[in-house]
């Protein structure tokens, strides 16, 4: 059985210019999530970050990934647009599926797949966070128990300017009062999309075995699905004899 190729995109630039994140992170964020993804039976991950070239996202690269991860924050209009696009079809044409992580609401690939400008409150003193499983039968909240508690997290709040969900899996209440819709699921085209809230980058979030468990969980959910080629062609031949239609059509 072939594995899931995974590849793991991060601005990566908080984790250079910031020694206290990179104590947290010393392989970057899109490390410390590829490590315990390789560490999955039936996954297989890589890395790509912003400053590669192409960021990393190569033809190669996008044709050989079943789901890309996406977090990023501050570099958000340095993504190029044509990445962004190859990105898209990607996930609209081919059902590449997509998980944005935390900041990536921002993201120039989640706004141009949402159409709107996925803005949000946000607070930044690392209260607690529970995130509560609103969809417990959803493939993504499988094996987790009732709720997810972070001890320390950035806030985010509503509104949210997102479409409505199509699944809604998880809720977080912070300890300041908030409420905010932490686990969206979309399809566009043939693609899946997860947009999963927690993961502030001066937090240890991703060490967290619960949210590495939504994320496999979210991998496999959004993995491509086997599905006849589709072509898009003049067909001369229709399927159907239809000279009897066209005979009486014409009497």
């Amino acid at each position: 059985m072939s594995k899931l190729k995974v590849t793991v995109w991060n601005e990566f630039r908080h984790e250079i210019y910031d020694e206290s994140i990179r104590k947290i992170y010393p392989n970057g964020i899109h490390g410390a999530i590829a490590d315990f993804l390789n560490k999955e039976d039936g996954i297989e991950a890589g890395t790509a970050t912003l400053d590669e070239p192409q960021h990393g996202l190569t033809d190669d690269v996008l044709n050989s990934t079943d789901v890309l991860l996406w977090w990023g924050h501050i570099a958000h209009h340095e993504v190029s647009d044509d990445i962004v696009e190859k990105v898209f079809n990607r996930v609209v044409i081919d059902g590449m599926g997509l998980i944005v992580l935390h900041s990536g609401h921002y993201s120039k690939i989640f706004q141009k797949l949402m159409g709107t400008t996925c803005s949000l409150k946000w607070r930044e003193i690392g209260e607690k966070e529970r995130l509560w499983i609103v969809a417990p039968a959803h493939p993504i909240a499988e094996g987790l128990n009732e709720y997810i508690e972070l001890p320390h997290e950035e806030m985010y709040g509503e509104y949210f300017d997102i479409p409505a969900p199509e699944s809604l899996v998880f809720v977080s209440w912070f300890a300041g009062g908030e409420v905010f819709r932490s686990g969206c699921c979309y399809t566009r085209g043939m693609g899946k999309i997860f947009y999963f809230r927690p993961g502030h980058e001066s937090l240890p979030t991703y060490y967290n075995t619960d949210i590495q468990k939504v994320i496999v969980n979210a991998i496999k959910w959004a993995a491509p699905k086997k599905h006849p080629k589709i072509t898009y062609d003049h067909v001369p031949v229709p399927l159907e004899n239809i000279s009897e239609w066209k005979s009486g059509n014409n009497e």
